[in-house]
């Protein structure tokens, strides 16, 4: 079932849940970005779940708690946003409650509002799915850095995401695999806890 023309926010209840079922939940949703008064919009078509302390690619692997990840112990429903390679933004979904560090990246967005507002911000994009197509790309389109690090997605105006679906997508249109980028993380590289929507062009190219 879905809601096309509803705006209501996801709920607190919604990310108050183990992150494997926060990131398959949040494909179909619309992560909503306001600035100056206009709405930049896409929908979620890729994520990765971080399962916290005893996973080896989370910040928060072993209990690590530091200035940059203090947000990942949040109470879900937070965005966690990172600085990474000393050139690129990365923002997470906080799910769980507070004190349970464990996030879901948001890896790719297909671009529904405000594209005129992107391009400038993604000069190296050629085609309409190179805008979102990746962590980084997402968050330079849609202007995501460490200023909204910690802003709550229930209550904040200048980050938040909307229910489109309300029912998580059917199994059949969800393909699962593992994460990218992560060799350093044992026996955690081949878990499959990287999910996007089947067949879509927005996906990131690996």
């Amino acid at each position: 079932m879905t809601l096309s023309t509803a705006n209501a926010r996801l709920d607190r209840g919604f990310y108050r849940r183990e992150p494997i079922r926060v990131a398959r939940s949040l494909l179909g949703q619309r992560l909503v970005r306001v600035e100056d008064g206009a709405r930049r919009a896409g929908i979620i078509v890729e994520t990765e779940a971080y399962l916290g302390i005893p996973d080896k690619a989370a910040h928060t692997y072993n209990g690590r708690r530091t200035d940059r990840n203090a947000s990942m112990w949040d109470d879900g429903g937070h965005a966690y946003v990172y600085f990474t390679y000393g050139m690129h933004y990365c923002m997470n979904v906080v799910a769980g409650r507070a004190e349970q560090p464990v996030a879901v990246l948001l890896r790719a967005l297909e671009p529904v509002e405000g594209l005129v507002l992107m391009w400038p911000l993604r000069a190296r994009a050629r085609v309409e799915r190179d805008l979102c197509s990746g962590p980084a790309k997402l968050c330079q389109a849609f202007g995501i850095d460490r200023a909204l690090d910690g802003n709550d997605l229930v209550g904040g105006d200048a980050l938040f995401i909307e229910r489109v679906r309300s029912r998580a997508l059917p199994a059949s249109r969800i393909v699962a695999s593992p994460r990218i980028g992560i060799g350093y993380a044992a026996e955690w590289v081949d878990r499959p806890l990287r999910f996007h929507i089947r067949d879509n062009p927005h996906v990131s190219v690996t």
